[in-house]
């Protein structure tokens, strides 16, 4: 009877035993299943908030060559992120910078580079050539999975784009502000650097309302490019309008010729129209000539303004305003300046 006993307690151990571990099968079955099951979900996660493949337009969809006609620009479809980049323009190596960018190979080293942008000299990026003279061999021997270009380099548009796919990012004279926040956007999107950009972008709200204040102190004011001696002007549909329009500056006229380089303006135009602000942009020591800008400007006419009668003659810095331009630390630095010299 004893040994009955011995036996029935036995099987049920064993029967016991046999449960538990069919429940830990179980058990790490379903946990297995519930792993995977979230991998897929995780990684379908991924693949849907993926930003590519992508489709990228220019940030200006055509622009007049300087042999005549115009020069049309296209979408780029990218099925990842570019890893090389090169880049031509300024404005947007410095919006490639400002967000943290990486991958940048080659930059426009045979020109003038702003100062802010300097670190870009070092051996540790490739020269592209200048702003208007690309080396296309050694671009090529880059292979960038990008190319960037503005306006100065559209003329090697066709053959650039035998290289690596090329995309427009310049501004435009029509809508300055509007094109530079669509190059800003284009490169936080292509980038993943939509956070950045929009934190850095903040910065533009309380700058805007400061200098749009101290505009207001102004009745008339004129921007004028200084080059070698001569002075061109510039009103509100031009490349330097911004400053009326965004900024809040009053032209004291609107009839000036638009054009890249402004219209021809001689010193007895400007006391003709007699500004109470006049900006002069140094031309010349953006483009590495010797400037004798204070000299040449502050002769007997200009002397009979008001503007200089009032001190209120602005020189802005020639590299940051002639090439640098439309890139987030140059625009927010063009208004710090202003700010700076005004105030």
């Amino acid at each position: 009877m004893k040994k009955t006993n011995i036996f029935i307690a036995l099987l049920a151990t064993m029967v016991l035993m046999l449960a538990a571990c069919g429940s830990k099968e179980e058990a790490s079955k379903k946990e297995s299943t519930e792993t995977a099951a979230a991998e897929d979900k995780s990684a379908g996660a991924s693949e849907e908030g993926s930003a590519y493949p992508m489709t990228v337009s220019p940030t200006v969809a055509s622009t007049e060559s300087e042999e005549g006609g115009s020069i049309t620009f296209e979408d780029e479809k990218f099925e990842k992120m570019p890893e090389k980049i090169a880049v031509f323009d300024y404005g947007f190596l410095d919006t490639l910078d400002a967000l943290g960018v990486e991958g940048i190979v080659g930059v426009a080293k045979d020109s003038t580079l702003p100062a802010h942008l300097e670190k870009y000299a070092s051996d540790e990026y490739k020269s592209v050539g200048g702003l208007k003279e690309p080396l296309l061999e050694d671009i090529a021997e880059m292979d960038p999975d990008v190319i960037f270009i503005s306006g100065r380099q559209s003329a090697y548009y066709e053959e650039l784009k035998e290289i690596a796919p090329v995309v427009f990012v310049g501004t435009s004279q029509d809508d300055y502000w509007g094109s530079f926040e669509a190059s800003v956007d284009l490169a936080a999107k292509m980038f993943d650097k939509e956070a950045e950009a929009k934190e850095y972008l903040a910065k533009f709200d309380s700058a805007l309302e400061d200098i749009k204040t101290l505009a207001g102190n102004y009745e008339t004011s004129l921007v004028t490019m200084y080059n070698e001696g001569k002075l061109s002007g510039f009103s509100t549909n031009s490349r330097f309008g911004y400053i009326y329009d965004i900024y809040g500056f009053k032209p004291v006229t609107e009839d000036i010729e638009s054009s890249s380089h402004g219209s021809n303006f001689g010193f007895e135009a400007v006391l003709e129209f007699d500004p109470e602000v006049l900006f002069v942009i140094d031309r010349t020591a953006a483009t590495g000539g010797d400037s004798n800008i204070e000299a040449d400007m502050e002769n007997e006419i200009i002397k009979k303004t008001k503007a200089y009668k009032n001190g209120k003659i602005i020189y802005l810095d020639g590299p940051l305003w002639y090439l640098s331009g439309g890139g987030l630390q140059s625009e927010l630095a063009k208004i710090d300046e202003i700010l700076a010299e005004l105030k």
